[in-house]
């Protein structure tokens, strides 16, 4: 799809699916919000949810650093309690115990889905190790969020997508935090809408000083639990970091991308496999390019993308975004209410989200705050609800609202599966916003080959085959 049209597309669906505000920004009224809608529950576990959410008991399978931070993230959410564990690892076992207190301890996966007390997993085990453990939940009737990327192959994301595919009666959802976000999900709709002109190129980093290896007195242990420098088995910085920008990229451009050159280096010598310092090049319909780099070496200018259009660009950073007009730009009229910030030896207007305009006008930024590492005040138009609390919180009520779908349609038509389909399909505008096997196996594809790419230091052109799920 040409990008003037896609424009033309989403300005529509942008005018037709967003709150009066957002309407009012584009007729020149107000600054650019994101709709009003908030998670199911907030940091301090009060209830806003335009309906009662209704618990779904979890089960949480790997309780290795990510997962623990999982069961710390669904803790704030009473309508997710978790009520089993599992994990290989006795001591992983026993430090997510003092997490989930009231969980049943399972020692292995099959023990945890036979466990009936348990109606949805997530899956939080070394990518590589994903397919066995998320086929076999579908395959006990659980609903699966499973971490990103989905697996470390292309077979073995395939096999994933097509078995979410089939699973008609069960909610599948990647750990694509972005597409759950209220921050991240206004400002696609922002960009899509044309707002930016037609959108030319990006730019995006993760810049984060950590080592990634981890210890053990245990030889075979440590070997274990340093898969992610193993490139046998690990996606690489641009997998296991990269994925979660990569996808925004997909998302904005609104297709996934032709071509893919890569190189990385390795400044870390002990032994690895991996590159901890990465740059890949992602060539897109229309022109449009992606200049991505992600590296362990260094911290400066941590988390940060610009998307570039003929009329803006629109910088984000850590949730936060602004947008830089073009001297020759149209003036779209909302604009000239948006709080102004400096950077560099430029102004950008933030696109905040969660805010009304008296909320803008209200809550003024500290002059005397300390600035960003981007030279910018610090603002207190920041959402304190985490991208991992939507993103569970989505997986919560969607898990509950397509289980309640199917009872009902069920008691009431009996077991069609093509107009049970059809059925939960209408029902889809009702769920909350969140990544499904689509996005997630389109988004592992790209960053597959991204971190080939890379390790190879050659281009590589994407095959439509490779998108394709049976």
């Amino acid at each position: 799809m040409k990008s003037s049209n896609l424009s033309e597309v989403n300005r529509r669906d942008f005018l037709a699916g967003g709150s009066f505000a957002t309407v009012m920004m584009l007729m020149g009224g107000v600054p650019l919000n994101a709709a009003e809608d908030k998670p199911a529950v907030n940091p301090d576990g009060t209830t806003n949810y335009k309906a009662k959410a209704v618990p779904v008991n979890v089960g949480v399978i790997g309780c290795g650093i990510w997962g623990r931070e999982l069961l710390k993230t669904l803790a704030l959410l009473p309508h997710g309690p978790v009520v089993a564990i599992a994990d290989t690892y006795p001591a992983y076992l026993k430090r997510a115990a003092s997490l989930a207190p009231n969980a049943q301890q399972h020692p292995d996966v099959e023990k945890l889905l036979a466990n009936p007390k348990v109606e949805a997993v997530v899956v939080a085990t070394p990518s590589h190790l994903h397919k066995d453990v998320v086929l076999a939940a579908l395959k006990a009737g659980k609903h699966v969020y499973c971490e990103a990327p989905l697996a470390a192959t292309i077979e073995d994301a395939r096999a994933i997508a097509a078995a979410a595919k089939a699973s008609l009666k069960l909610n599948f959802q990647p750990g694509l935090q972005s597409r759950s976000d209220k921050q991240i999900i206004n400002l696609a709709k922002f960009v899509r809408s044309g707002a930016a002109g037609n959108l030319v190129k990006a730019r995006q980093q993760f810049h984060k000083k950590q080592t990634w290896r981890l210890a053990s007195p245990n030889p075979e242990r440590e070997k274990e639990i340093n898969w992610r420098l193993d490139k046998a088995v690990s996606l690489g910085l641009t997998g296991e970091l990269g994925i979660h920008q990569v996808d925004v990229a997909n998302w904005f451009f609104a297709n996934p991308p032709l071509a893919v050159s890569g190189f990385g280096s390795i400044i870390q010598k002990d032994g690895r496999e991996i590159p901890d310092n990465v740059a890949v090049r992602l060539e897109y319909p229309d022109g449009i390019f992606l200049n991505y780099e992600v590296t362990i070496d260094s911290t400066f200018d941590t988390e940060t993308g610009l998307f570039f259009g003929t009329n803006a660009t629109i910088m984000m950073r850590e949730r936060r975004a602004w947008m830089f007009k073009e001297l020759d730009a149209p003036l779209l009229g909302w604009e000239v209410y948006g709080k102004k910030e400096a950077f560099y030896k430029e102004s950008g207007i933030v696109l905040g989200a969660g805010a009304t305009k008296q909320d803008a006008q209200e809550k003024k930024t500290d002059k005397d705050a300390p600035a960003t590492a981007a030279g910018a005040p610090s603002t207190d138009l920041v959402d304190e609800v985490s991208a991992l609390q939507y993103s569970l919180d989505s997986f919560l009520v969607n898990s509950h609202m397509v289980a309640a779908g199917v009872k009902d349609f069920t008691d009431t038509y009996g077991d069609d599966p093509q107009q049970l389909r059809d059925y939960l399909k209408d029902q889809e505008k009702n769920r909350l916003p969140a990544a499904g096997w689509k996005e997630g196996y389109e988004s592992v594809v790209t960053v597959i080959k991204a971190n080939e790419a890379a390790l190879k230091g050659q281009r590589i052109v994407f095959e439509k085959e490779w998108f394709n799920v049976a």
